[in-house]
Parts: C-alpha cells; sequence; structure tokens
C-alpha cells in the first residue's frame, strides 16, 4: 500500500466503552474534507507494512478533530494492534474520503422523515449527520434506532442527547431507540428485521415507514443490512438508485 496516500496525524484521545468496543480521537488535517456520512482509510504500521481498514466518521464535518468508533475483532490484524492506541501514538489516514452513505444521495421523495438504523459500530455515520445542522433542518422526523447485544454495548447515549440538544435545539420530532437483543427484558429485544415486520418498531417510534416520505440508512454487519433491507422492502420500500427510493445501506464489517 503505497504511503504517499497518507498523512501522518496523532492520536488526541482513546475512550474504551467495553473490553471489545473503543473511540478515538486524531489530528484532522486541513486538506481532509469529507460529508457526513463518508468513511476514511485509518492505518497503522504492522511489522513495518502500512495496514489500512475503512472507518466512518464520527464527527462532524465542521469539527477540528476526527473521532472514530472501532470493534476489536479478535486475532484480526487490524483492530488487534489498533486497541492498543494511546493518546500521543501516531496514526495514518489517507488524504481522500469515501462513501455514498450521505443524505446528498436523496432526491426522491423530498426530506419529510429520517430512519437511521444502525447496529455496534454502525452507529457512526450516523452520529456525523446529526452533527450537521442540515440534517434537522431538512428532516421534520428523525428517528435513530440503535441495536445492540447488551446494555453495556449501548456506547454515545449521552452523547446523541447533547447532539440532539445542541444540533437539534427546538426540533420536535427526534427519537432515539435502543434495541437490545440480549435482554428480554428490554423494551425491544428482537433483530430489527423482526420489529420492523412485527410493526414493533413502528409502534415504538410512533410513526410508520412510508415509501412516499421515508428516507431510510441502514449501517451495521451485512447479515443485518441484508435482513433488514429485505423487510422493509417487504413493505413496498426501494433501494435508492441515481436519487430515487428509500433505502441506503453500507455494510460495517
Amino acid at each position: 500500500m503505497s504511503i504517499e496516500k497518507f498523512s501522518l496525524e496523532k492520536v488526541l484521545s482513546v475512550h474504551r466503552w467495553t473490553d471489545t468496543l473503543f473511540s478515538f480521537t486524531m489530528t484532522r488535517p486541513a486538506h481532509f474534507k469529507f460529508s457526513a456520512g463518508q468513511f476514511a482509510r485509518i492505518g497503522i504500521k504492522v511489522n513495518d507494512e502500512l495496514v489500512a481498514r475503512a472507518y466512518s466518521v464520527v464527527s462532524s464535518p465542521y469539527d477540528e478533530i476526527l473521532e472514530f468508533f472501532s470493534i476489536v475483532v479478535p486475532h484480526g490484524a487490524f483492530t488487534s494492534n489498533l486497541q492498543h492506541l494511546k493518546e500521543g501514538d501516531e496514526i495514518y489516514l489517507e488524504k481522500v474520503p469515501y462513501g455514498y452513505l450521505t443524505l446528498a444521495r436523496y432526491q426522491l421523495p423530498l426530506p419529510q422523515d429520517l430512519w437511521l438504523l444502525g447496529t455496534g459500530t454502525g452507529l457512526a455515520p450516523f452520529l456525523s449527520m446529526l452533527q450537521d445542522f442540515d440534517t434537522w433542518q431538512n428532516y421534520q422526523k428523525i428517528f435513530l434506532v440503535y441495536s445492540v447485544r447488551t446494555q453495556s454495548e449501548l456506547a454515545y447515549v449521552d452523547r446523541i442527547q447533547e447532539i440532539a440538544t445542541t444540533f437539534g435545539e427546538g426540533h420536535e420530532g427526534f427519537k432515539f431507540i435502543a434495541i437490545i437483543t440480549r435482554d428480554p427484558h428490554a423494551a425491544l429485544h428482537d433483530r430489527l428485521p423482526k420489529l420492523i415486520s412485527n410493526g414493533e418498531l413502528e409502534k415504538a417510534v410512533g410513526s410508520t415507514f412510508n415509501p412516499a416520505t421515508s428516507h431510510i440508512m441502514l449501517c451495521g454487519n451485512p447479515e443485518m443490512v441484508e435482513d433488514t433491507k429485505e423487510a422493509l422492502k417487504a413493505r413496498g420500500l426501494t433501494m435508492n438508485r441515481r436519487g430515487e427510493g428509500n433505502i441506503a445501506v453500507e455494510n460495517y464489517w
């Protein structure tokens, strides 16, 4: 991998949510511009070889620093090394962002209700979108649905409320819904596809999926994305292609 494509940055902070989930911030070079929902390629040296992986940006497009959210993959060549990051470490950032999981992709239907459905670290691009004032100005209703396995994996909850207060001041259409799949006592504990098929997610949100108004974004593990996409299509919603349609997806694995 050509190291010339990367800039060398510095780790500013590391936050460990669980033994397998952590987030980190790093310096942002002036040349790195991105849209909310895009991802960056982060690189580290492993045995003197540069290894890089894609990570959606948590930060607002206007932040002076960059933040990322990561899971530790057992025996993974990348995250098994990345998990040991500490403040002051050097890290590589590819100079250009990637990805099309952005709200700009939607042309029809016109923006009215936005559904952000994520599992695990798939929450990351949605946090970036919610830290963009345009999101709050363009959508009358915004539903952030975050599915995790256990209560301890429910990261960024306080931050989500802070974002809603800061960026969505005066906005009355925002709801945050948590799903905890391994807690039978949680209000919602089934997988997203089932909650869509049986109507429980819409009931919890207090709104319905509507082919004429809904923009729906999915980000998470490929199985969730595929099954949820099919559940939504069974409800009459369509994939977004060439700007038209309801469903946009990102496999976050």
